[in-house]
This record gives C-alpha cells, sequence and structure tokens, in this order.
C-alpha cells in the first residue's frame, strides 16, 4: 500500500479513531491527543502494515497500545489525572486549615456532636465510622440489617443539619 492510499484509507477510519479515543479516555482533548499519537505511530509504521490484512484493526490494537503505555507512564511517575476545576488545591503540599489548633476545636466539636446523638443512633453511627459494614455491625448489635441503614442515616442527618447550623455563614 502506498502512502497517498494509507493517507486516504486513515482519513476514512479518522471519525472512528476519534470516537474510540474518547471512549478509552473520557475526555475530549485526552482523546485528540491519543488519536494524535496513533496518527503519528501509524504513519511512522506505515511500512510494517501488511495491504490484505484490516487497517482498522490495526489501527485500533495501535490505539489502544498507546493508551496503555500512556497510562502505565502516569502510573510509574505517581501522577495524578485530575480534570476538576481545584487541580492546584491537589496538588500543593500546603493544608486546607493552615492553623493545626483550629482542625483540632473542630474535631472535637463534631465528637461532641456525636454524643449528642440518641444511644440507638450513636453506636451504630460510630460503628460504622471506625469502618464496621454494616452487616458486621447488624450481627454485633443483633439488629436487623435494614434497621441499622437506617440508624446509620438518621445520625448522618442529624449531625449535618447541627453542623450546618453551628458553622452557617451569615
Amino acid at each position: 500500500m502506498n502512502a497517498t492510499h494509507f493517507a486516504h484509507e486513515f482519513n476514512t477510519l479518522s471519525q472512528y479513531l476519534r470516537a474510540f479515543a474518547y471512549k478509552l479516555t473520557r475526555d475530549a482533548s485526552a482523546a485528540d491527543d491519543l488519536f494524535q499519537d496513533t496518527a503519528f505511530l501509524a504513519f511512522k509504521n506505515q511500512h510494517k502494515f501488511q495491504s490484505d490484512t484490516n487497517l482498522k484493526a490495526w489501527l485500533s490494537t495501535i490505539m489502544k497500545n498507546a493508551f496503555i503505555n500512556g497510562f502505565r507512564k502516569r502510573q510509574r511517575r505517581g501522577q495524578v489525572l485530575d480534570d476538576s476545576t481545584e487541580y492546584f488545591r491537589l496538588n500543593s503540599n500546603g493544608n486546607a486549615i493552615s492553623n493545626e489548633g483550629e482542625a483540632q476545636v473542630h474535631y472535637q466539636d463534631l465528637f461532641a456532636l456525636v454524643e449528642m446523638l440518641n444511644d440507638n443512633l450513636k453506636q451504630p453511627f460510630l460503628m460504622a465510622y471506625r469502618g464496621y459494614k454494616y452487616e458486621e455491625i447488624s450481627q454485633e448489635l443483633d439488629i436487623p440489617l435494614g434497621t441499622i441503614k437506617s440508624r446509620v442515616f438518621a445520625a448522618r442527618k442529624f449531625l449535618k443539619t447541627q453542623i450546618e447550623q453551628r458553622y452557617a455563614v451569615i
């Protein structure tokens, strides 16, 4: 297959390749980058393509491998792929609360609110907070699973309203 024919066939498959890139990345700009990488690799290695084989499958394999290799590179480097607007906060080494004393006061306030809970809500909530699964809490307290879920939900709802009232911005 000559270069002109290869370019024409690549162009006919470009819409499919862009859709496949978006399916892999789930991000428009990352999909564009992956498409460009695939195009570069395909044209660089077009001499390796055998004319009697499936070009669509060959290009899809190149794209999939480029995606996997890029993912593995990011894993090795420890980079976090983040598309949020709060990117600068994730990568900064600073704390959201600069004074640890403030954090300690908030922590104490929260546990004071937990102490305000009724005993039938407090015990399942604290067990869930400590990492127990709902099934484990249900077995330990000999209470039906649905009741445990309901009580933990009620405790969270109570704490949320208390926090909103206490720390409401006027």
